[in-house]
């Protein structure tokens, strides 16, 4: 595993559904910032009609719509639909993910808590999902919605060390200073 952050500004980003996988998948973009995602489906539910809005495209992508993604998410299809796709993402060097489909995927979602631009992870490499939702669980719980309050905080001040001339090292031993100032982390 290589752990990595998209921006997915960078990126072109599709999803292939019909139905729930899709929706959940959906939202897990959007919350990752990826608001310019295409939605593909031959048979959409009405729920991921509602979700996808304009982003919908009433079919399956085409090997020409293939050649122009970055990164491919599929969900909600028949297993042998989505390993074609599949198949024919990877010829157009796209990177694919079949939901719950390991030997399909090129790279795989991690458990994760969001707490503004604070973005903590868990993952087992696919050995156990259930593992990583409680490690997610657990991060949850010690990682309360004022965490998003406390980075935007610490965002200012490390704008201000910088505009100061700090280097990265001093940025990092004042942000250090200023976490343990404040009690944020045992």
């Amino acid at each position: 595993m290589i752990p990595i952050a998209l921006d997915p500004a960078h990126l072109s980003i599709a999803l292939v559904g019909r139905g729930d996988l899709a929706v959940r998948r959906f939202g897990s973009l959007r919350a990752g910032g990826a608001t310019a995602t295409t939605i593909y489906s031959d048979a959409p539910r009405p729920l991921l009609v509602q979700a996808a809005g304009d982003r919908l495209v009433r079919r399956l992508p085409s090997d020409a719509d293939l050649a122009s993604i970055s990164l491919l998410w599929i969900a909600d299809l028949p297993p042998d639909a989505a390993r074609d796709l599949a198949v024919r993402a990877r010829a157009a060097k796209v990177l694919v993910n079949v939901e719950d489909d390991r030997p399909n995927c090129d790279f795989h979602n991690v458990a994760q808590v969001r707490r503004g631009d604070l973005l903590l992870t868990a993952s087992t490499n696919g050995a156990s999902p259930g593992l990583a939702s409680m490690v997610r669980e657990q991060l949850e719980r010690t990682y309360t919605a004022d965490w998003a309050e406390r980075l935007e905080r610490l965002r200012g001040r490390r704008a201000d060390w910088r505009a100061e001339g700090r280097t990265m090292d001093e940025v990092g031993r004042r942000t250090r200073a200023a976490v343990a100032e404040e009690g944020w982390l045992p």
